[in-house]
């Protein structure tokens, strides 16, 4: 399999050049084009249907993906993210693995194995409405950030905290512990302020930028308009 990651760093796309019979795995939404030769098929992420229905009538997350497989000879998907930013690739291994946030998913080789019955995705432990992802096996992952991508490495018992808005992704060498920020921060955005504290050996992975504050700069600038039209 192929790859090029086009227009870094502010509009990513992945095109990925499929040999006949292979295959890989992408976020449902992500696709932008694709050949005649490849065959799409979404499903949820979770392989045991019960367990799918289980978290389905528990009104936890559930996640569905896509596998475009190369079915009459080569050819090319392409897939993007909607938050404007950069893409990059994680390589795993049996002794490398990582735990990203799900909207920082975009794609994976078909031997990388994408844990949603972890509880910091069944349960949500980051809070705001991210839930993250457990991911181990063998293989390359996508992800996508909004915004650019800060990489830090961190040595064995070194530290550093992140709004959590702005995680993205971290080796799961690495210890974390999710904590409120009762700073000025909280005050301001009347916002849970969660913040995770991650504790190395590992790699870290942070986008510069913050859907959350986009969304409620966005409301601003909305909200008149919405109450003007509600009268």
């Amino acid at each position: 399999m192929k790859y090029e990651i086009k227009y870094k760093p502010s509009y990513s796309m992945l095109v990925v050049n499929l040999d006949q019979g292979d295959a890989i795995v992408g976020e449902a939404g992500a696709m932008t084009y694709l050949s005649p030769a490849i065959e799409p098929k979404t499903r949820m992420r979770e392989k045991s249907i019960l367990g799918t229905l289980g978290l389905n009538l528990l009104g936890r997350q559930s996640f569905f993906v896509n596998e475009y497989t190369a079915v009459n000879g080569a050819g090319e998907v392409a897939l993007t993210a909607a938050p404007v930013g950069d893409m990059d690739t994680l390589q795993i291994s049996p002794s490398q693995g990582y735990i990203i946030q799900k909207n920082s998913y975009v794609a994976s080789t078909k031997d990388v194995n994408l844990d949603v019955s972890w509880q910091g995705f069944t349960k949500g432990l980051f809070g705001q409405g991210l839930f993250m992802i457990k991911v181990n096996g063998t293989g390359t992952l996508f992800i996508n950030t909004f915004g650019a991508i800060d990489k830090h490495t961190l040595k064995p018992g070194e530290k550093l905290i992140v709004d959590n808005f702005h995680l993205v992704a971290f080796s799961d060498t690495c210890q974390y512990k999710v904590m409120k920020f009762g700073g000025l921060k909280e005050t301001i955005l009347g916002g849970e302020g969660l913040v995770t504290e991650i504790t190395g050996p590992g790699d870290l992975y942070i986008q510069t930028k913050n859907l959350g504050e986009l969304a409620d700069w966005l409301w601003t600038m909305i909200e008149p308009r919405v109450r003007t039209r509600a009268r």
